[in-house]
């Protein structure tokens, strides 16, 4: 049933009025970073804080680098202050692009217009966010049906000569996709396109949210745009300030007015960093809204009459992490995930509850579900059989053709985690895929995916271990990356996840003292395991979940002797017995790969090894192996090590200890978002070569 316009306006109000408490309660936070500022600190934040916000300036283009060398190289300066002297000047000196991107940026936000008696009537923002979903707040659109009264207006503005823009009228589509939470004070909706036109993101654009941290700092600059009292669009430029950081919300100074209700609020990136959601009104002591006259505001005077201090924003991350917890419908779920990889809705998907599954919903207790796995036998070539047969494609290993390579030489692929809900042929033809691209740009010949051996243990170890670290195990809507990643150490085999997770964020640079390095910095923080899963998701092309599960599943083989001696045998199972073997490894693979080097039988001489993504230069990863420390693999004649800087896999690459012998470092620069991927790595050329080059057919 919708709301009525009388709940609607309660709506607003109690944004307001929670707001306003928030701005109470964080009075002694806000006055310290008020008297810093006074003091002439220009960013008030932690030392964590700078650093980060730093590389996301640089990393995101958001400053020309012959600036940083100009002016950060021009005197000696220490760490901490060359980072703030970065944000300074990416707030004082804009490039040309800072213009087109901001007018870009624009064209993405709408007015929301509401039909009511006949009329329509200006009600609010809204901003897109994919290329068929638009963003606004709960108290803008509280429902479907109230959402059906509404539609959007592009273009509501004046052109360059001031001069009406033409208007673009696009029905909102709440039967295809409404998400809300009166909390957060969010709503997701979907546009209609035009009659037979492209989808409204295809037309104006639309902002590509993000998870990450880094998007801003205390005392840094932000801009609002939008339709301020249902006005043709209007922007707030950098006259502001961000003043407070909330677990969900932020407080701000700048100029909008209420019709502002589900506009955008940009950094001078032009990254989304919160949804504008209230004004924080002045109270009295008995708690009444104030007039800018100073008298208590009542009902008909009108919100342009009340006395705002400060303006309130939902905090984008806590959006995205409230989104991936939904229980949703495949299609509802794609339609999230076309908002990018980097809100990390993409990986949310794979957490989408099996048919007939009992789905884990939003409001359930937090904890740890553990699905129950049945085991599964290897039969070795038993896929292709299924695949000419029609039957039941097993997720086994596949051997290769008894003619590959002259039938001496072997080329194995031996893939990482969380696979066990793939196909290995499929895996087997994509990872072939990725190497015939190296090979193709490299000018060499390509090879069929049926010459690969392709053993596959991840069925095996996600039955044998009962607890494998997927997303799906956890289930995004009941715990955060930190969260699990505690759970995770309290489950570790041998009590050495915690350390193995402080190791790869030391070894990233994090420093060893100081506070969280997070958007959050506080209280709502899990534990001490949030930072350095913050900061190596800031310095990498992965997110919170894939490093702290991935560690985890490290941390487990390596613990467990019983899943270690499983996974062993699982590849042993589809390994040739004799002739020459060419081992291509990735990520958990690389690990598993050295133990295997060591059960190698005699007849099988390994003439190359390649480590991809591999985080064997860890401490806690190769002091636990069979062969205890850096070594040299045994029996291996040449060994390539690929890693990609983006990876976060990959710290502690290169391999610099002098233990691990004579091996070629291969670093690459592999495409964004597909750091870790193996099709990636294989995909450069000269990775690709060496692999060919070990072959003689």
């Amino acid at each position: 049933m919708s709301v009525t316009d009388r709940s609607h306006q309660e709506l607003h109000e109690q944004a307001a009025d929670e707001a306003a408490r928030r701005y109470e309660d964080s009075a002694a936070e806000r006055e310290r970073v008020e008297g810093r500022l006074a003091a002439g600190v220009r960013f008030p934040d932690s030392p964590d804080a700078l650093a980060v916000r730093a590389d996301r300036i640089l990393d995101r283009g958001g400053l020309s680098p012959s600036a940083v060398v100009a002016d950060i190289h021009r005197e000696a300066m220490d760490l901490p202050d060359a980072n703030e002297r970065i944000i300074d000047l990416s707030n004082e000196l804009q490039a040309w692009s800072f213009l087109p991107r901001g007018v870009r940026a624009g064209a993405t936000v709408a007015r929301i217009t509401l039909r009511r008696d006949g009329r329509e009537l200006p009600h609010g923002t809204g901003f897109l966010v994919s290329p068929r979903l638009m963003m606004t707040n709960h108290h803008v659109l509280p429902d479907e049906n109230f959402a059906r009264r509404c539609f959007a207006e592009f273009n509501a503005q004046v052109t360059a000569d001031n001069l009406p823009d033409t208007v673009v009228r696009m029905e909102l589509d709440p039967g295809t996709f409404f998400a809300a939470d009166r909390r957060l004070d969010f709503a997701l909706v979907a546009v209609a396109p035009t009659l037979d036109g492209p989808p409204p993101g295809e037309i104006f654009g639309w902002n590509r949210l993000s998870v990450q941290i880094g998007k801003l700092v205390l005392g840094e600059k932000v801009n609002i745009i939008g339709h301020p009292s249902g006005r043709l669009k209007e922007i707030a430029l950098r006259d502001n300030a961000v003043l407070v950081r909330l677990d969900d919300f932020v407080h701000y100074t700048t100029d909008t007015e209420p019709g502002n209700s589900g506009s955008p609020v940009f950094n001078d990136q032009w990254e989304v960093v919160a949804l504008h959601h209230s004004g924080v009104p002045k109270k009295d002591d008995q708690g009444r809204v104030l007039r800018k006259d100073g008298r208590p505001w009542q009902q008909g005077d009108g919100d342009d009459a009340i006395e705002w201090v400060a303006n309130e924003g939902v905090r984008i991350s806590s959006i995205l992490k409230h989104l991936a917890g939904l229980d949703l419908d495949p299609g509802r779920r794609s339609l999230l995930a076309e908002m990018g990889p980097d809100t990390g809705l993409d990986q949310a998907m794979t957490t989408a509850p099996a048919p007939g599954a009992q789905p884990q919903r939003a409001t359930a207790v937090p904890g740890v579900t553990i699905p129950p796995v049945p085991s599964v036998s290897s039969v070795p070539e038993a896929a292709t059989t299924a695949l000419r047969t029609g039957g039941e494609r097993p997720r086994v290993g596949l051997r290769a053709r008894a003619t590959a390579f002259g039938g001496r030489q072997h080329l194995v692929f031996l893939h990482g985690r969380d696979q066990q809900d793939n196909f290995p042929d499929v895996l087997r033809r994509s990872w072939t895929a990725g190497l015939n691209h190296g090979l193709t740009l490299a000018s060499l010949p390509t090879l069929d995916p049926e010459d690969v051996w392709f053993p596959f243990y991840g069925t095996r170890l996600h039955a044998l271990s009962g607890r494998e670290s997927t997303a799906a195990a956890i289930g995004l809507d009941q715990l955060s990356a930190a969260a699990a990643a505690e759970v995770f150490a309290a489950q570790s085999p041998t009590g050495s996840y915690e350390q193995l997770l402080h190791e790869a964020a030391v070894r990233a640079g994090m420093p060893q003292n100081g506070p969280a390095t997070t958007e959050g910095f506080g209280s709502g923080l899990v534990g001490v395991l949030h930072r350095p899963l913050s900061w190596l998701a800031a310095r990498s092309d992965l997110d919170e979940w894939t490093i702290a599960t991935f560690l985890r599943d490290v941390d487990l083989y390596l613990g467990d002797s019983a899943v270690r001696q499983a996974v062993l045998d699982s590849v042993m199972e589809t390994m040739p017995s004799s002739g020459e073997l060419v081992l291509v490894t990735h990520s958990l693979g690389t690990v598993v790969g050295m133990d295997l080097l060591t059960r190698l039988p005699e007849g099988l001489d390994p003439v190359l090894l390649v480590t991809a993504g591999s985080p064997l230069g860890l401490d806690g990863v190769n002091e636990r192996l069979l062969a205890r420390g850096p070594h040299q693999p045994p029996r291996v004649r040449d060994w390539v090590n690929v890693w990609c800087p983006t990876d976060a896999v990959a710290i502690g690459c290169p391999l610099e200890d002098e233990r691990w012998g004579k091996l070629t470092q291969l670093a690459v620069s592999n495409g964004r978002d597909r750091a870790h991927k193996m099709e990636e790595y294989l995909g450069h050329p000269k990775a690709a070569q060496e692999i060919r080059g070990a072959l003689r057919a």
